[in-house]
């Protein structure tokens, strides 16, 4: 199965009984939350879920290509929600 963003909607309307129109503009607004706060260079971090972060990887030239910059997002797992997958623990 794959949680897209129209199946969370559904579920999220769903489970707190707010309109699909609602749940859609929460969820689109934390993303572009998200989005600005990692394109300022910030992190972002969910307790007992993720922790999100931009890293800058220097690239050093050489005398084919020259000196670029890339950004990498990172995601890492917390220790419970790595604990509760590993252990197939259900989430209901």
């Amino acid at each position: 199965m794959s949680l897209n963003k129209k199946t969370m909607v559904r579920e999220i309307g769903r489970r707190t009984r707010l309109s699909n129109r609602d749940v859609e503009r929460v969820i689109e607004t934390l993303v572009d939350v998200w989005t600005e706060e990692l394109v300022s260079g910030g992190r972002i971090e969910l307790e007992n879920f993720a922790v999100i972060d931009v890293q800058t990887i220097e690239r050093a030239a050489n005398h084919l290509l020259p000196r670029r910059c890339f950004r990498r997002i990172t995601v890492r797992a917390s220790k419970m929600l790595r604990r509760r997958i590993n252990s197939g623990e259900d989430f209901s």
